[in-house]
């Protein structure tokens, strides 16, 4: 919002330097982004100048000179002067009540416009004077002829926006506020034909739609130089119809960007008459019959007790008690005191659609007073605090985990480009697509974390960072289950660092696989892996991943493997022979089979000594050593602590077809030492095992 200080000054009266009134602002939540200097034409004194202010969505109703008049009569103390309007006197007309006015108006939907005012005036249309034409250019706004010029004027002023339709270009002698027909149709002003649906709001003649409510008028009835009389239209529309409205069309205007964040319900007929005494200056304007006020339901003010010791306790300083009347009032609320000084009843005006709470109230005597002036103290503690929830304390585990793995935590887009998502998924039927996406590479919902970790993957080796691990926690979007959380790992480059002392090598699949077992350990899950195929990862380096419940595989907790050099080149990853290796688990399927870490307990050291046994066997090819460990548990007893294997052997002495695995078993009773009887007993048992369902043999 542009605020030229020297329209500023038409409504309070302050003698300060630009510099000073934007640091004044600034302190009471208001941020300047610039000081532009004004335009030589409009110049009034040495320090006038353009104060552009960013506005919070909470304050629409500082969206205008007179709302920032407001906060400046109440940082400086002064009065507020309200612009001349054309008198009321007996003009308004009341419900149910005939006028002469050449127009009537229908609301057919009071819930979307709870109040519609009205008002027929005869013009001259021309050009602007000089200075209005140039406090428009001054606040961005382009000036068209005296009568649009004259509607902007006023919304920039007062902050309500208002229109003016050429009445000779109405069809019939009514105005109807309704909700569109479905097919219907309207040029707008900005030269395009819009489809309208029933839930968007309309302005409409005997014939069609004239106007979206709130956001543009339409080009049939535009103010020309052929104009002799205009409708001038200014009502309150429900904030959520316009924003759809708007959404839907790709539409935003000024005056939608106003009444979207919520509008003063009393100011249209405010604004009517301040525009109509503006156009009886500059257009020549004779009213046509009196003001139609179309108003159902009037407003009920909200009403809160402040109470003075609750002031103390939220800002941690006594104000005193004789300043918090005038500040509210100065803002614009009625304070009436309450039996003493120290509670007031206080009426929230009808622009102050933030205020809703007495909280509200203490947060606007915080910001008068000032932030700076509040001392740097911790509220006491009434209660104890919030304990942490289970799902946070499990992702502050898997962090630290993943951290100490040497993995850095990325955080990136729940939006990325569609193309991206059909690479990553073998389901593209389940990608769920953005209606209005901000641009082509936003225009999905993410169905895995893989793809934006990839793309950081890359985005970091084009930065010459070779050895990249990384791991993110987020939720993926599928429509056949929603939104779910996931956890994705991504590696490259070494797999252990480069030292003198020894050769380095380069990330493989046990590297990833050895991450995943850590993670599914921290939380007390046996993970198990199982071979797959899948057209984003290299066969025979894929796999799926599985917890183990009372022995038995769960669901499937998620996948690893090599992403397949194509896939990777294809996303932008260097041809430089280096392999790319993901991950990505369920952590909601992960977290149902996970332990209670409030029931897990130690268990001391065992004070007896392990024996160590090792088993090479020769089996097929095509055995996955997976299964022969499983063999080998399922055949020991719990005395079996450890099965790790050690070497794998191909070549002379073992047949073709075949190949040699050496297995290292670790065995250890809790309360006594084994002995050799028993060890060879459990080895003997194994080995006849494996010969059944293996056909092994023990080399």
């Amino acid at each position: 919002m542009k605020i030229l200080i020297s329209w500023l000054r038409d409504f309070v009266s302050v003698d300060v330097r630009a510099l000073e009134l934007a640091d004044a602002l600034t302190m009471r939540a208001f941020e300047v982004s610039n000081i532009e200097p004004a335009p030589s034409g409009i110049i009034s004194s040495d320090d006038d100048a353009i104060l552009d202010l960013e506005i919070t969505t909470n304050r629409p109703d500082c969206l205008s000179v007179l709302g920032i008049a407001r906060e400046v009569s109440t940082i400086y103390g002064t009065e507020v002067h309200v612009p001349s309007q054309d008198p009321v006197s007996d003009s308004l007309e009341t419900q149910g009540v005939k006028t002469a006015s050449p127009l009537s108006i229908k609301i057919e939907d009071s819930q979307l416009c709870p109040r519609y005012v009205a008002s027929v005036i005869n013009v001259t249309v021309g050009p602007s004077p000089n200075w209005l034409a140039a406090r428009l250019e001054a606040s961005g706004v382009r000036p068209v002829n005296n009568v649009v010029d004259a509607t902007n004027y006023v919304m920039l002023e007062l902050g309500h926006p208002t229109h003016a339709f050429d009445l000779d270009c109405l069809e019939g002698d009514e105005l109807s506020i309704r909700r569109a027909r479905s097919g219907e149709t309207i040029l707008t002003l900005d030269g395009k034909e819009r489809t309208l649906s029933p839930e968007m709001l309309v302005v409409a003649d005997a014939a069609q739609p004239q106007a979206l409510a709130g956001i543009m008028g339409g080009a049939k009835s535009e103010v020309s130089g052929s104009t002799r009389s205009v409708v001038l239209e200014s009502a309150y529309f429900l904030p959520t119809s316009i924003r759809r409205t708007s959404k839907r069309t790709g539409l935003s205007t000024d005056a939608s960007y106003r009444f979207e964040r919520g509008a003063d319900i009393e100011a249209p007929l405010i604004a009517i008459l301040r525009l109509r005494s503006l156009l009886s200056e500059i257009a020549e304007g004779r009213p046509r019959g009196p003001i139609i006020d179309r108003y159902p339901h009037s407003f009920k003010p909200v009403t809160l007790e402040l109470r003075h010791e609750q002031i103390a306790r939220v800002l941690g300083v006594d104000i005193e008690s004789a300043s918090i009347p005038t500040t509210l009032s100065r803002l614009g609320f009625s304070v009436e005191a309450l039996q003493t000084d120290r509670r007031w009843k206080v009426s929230v005006p009808s622009y102050r659609i933030d205020v809703k709470r007495e909280i509200d109230l203490i947060e606007e005597i915080g910001r008068h007073y000032g932030y700076d002036r509040l001392p740097s103290t911790f509220p006491s503690l009434v209660q104890p605090p919030v304990q942490t929830q289970p799902w946070l304390r499990q992702q502050r585990l898997l962090r630290r985990i993943l951290t100490a793995t040497g993995c850095t935590e990325a955080i990136t887009y729940s939006f990325i480009e569609r193309s991206n998502a059909i690479s990553f998924t073998s389901e593209p039927n389940e990608i769920i697509g953005i209606s209005n996406p901000l641009s082509e590479n936003f225009s999905v919902l993410r169905p895995s974390l893989i793809p934006g970790l990839v793309d950081s993957v890359i985005r970091n080796r084009r930065r010459e960072h070779s050895d990249v691990r990384l791991f993110e926690l987020g939720k993926r979007f599928r429509l056949s289950n929603g939104e779910t959380s996931g956890l994705a790992i991504a590696l490259t480059g070494a797999g252990t660092p480069e030292h003198w002392s020894m050769a380095s090598r380069n990330v493989d699949l046990f590297d990833i696989k050895g991450i995943v077992e850590r993670v599914c350990e921290a939380v007390g899950v046996t993970p198990t892996f199982e071979l797959k195929e899948c057209p984003q990862l290299v066969n025979g380096r894929a796999t799926n991943i599985y917890g183990l419940i009372d022995n038995k595989q769960s669901n499937i907790l998620g996948h690893l493997g090599q992403l397949t050099p194509e896939l990777a080149i294809k996303r932008g990853f260097p041809d430089s022979g280096d392999e790319l290796y993901v991950a990505e688990l369920d952590l909601d399927a992960l977290m149902r089979i996970a332990v209670n870490r409030d029931e897990m307990h130690a268990t001391p050291m065992s004070r007896h000594p392990s024996i160590v046994r090792d088993l090479a066997i020769v089996i097929p090819t095509n055995l996955l050593a997976g299964e022969v460990r499983d063999t080998i548990h399922a055949a020991s007893s719990e005395t079996l602590i450890s099965v790790r294997e050690f070497d794998r052997y191909e070549g002379t002495g073992v047949p073709d077809g075949y190949v040699s695995l050496a297995f290292r078993l670790t065995f250890r009773a809790p309360d006594r030492t084994l002995t050799d009887v028993e060890i060879d007993q459990a080895m003997e048992g194994i080995v006849t095992r494996l010969e059944q369902e293996h056909d092994a043999k023990r080399r």
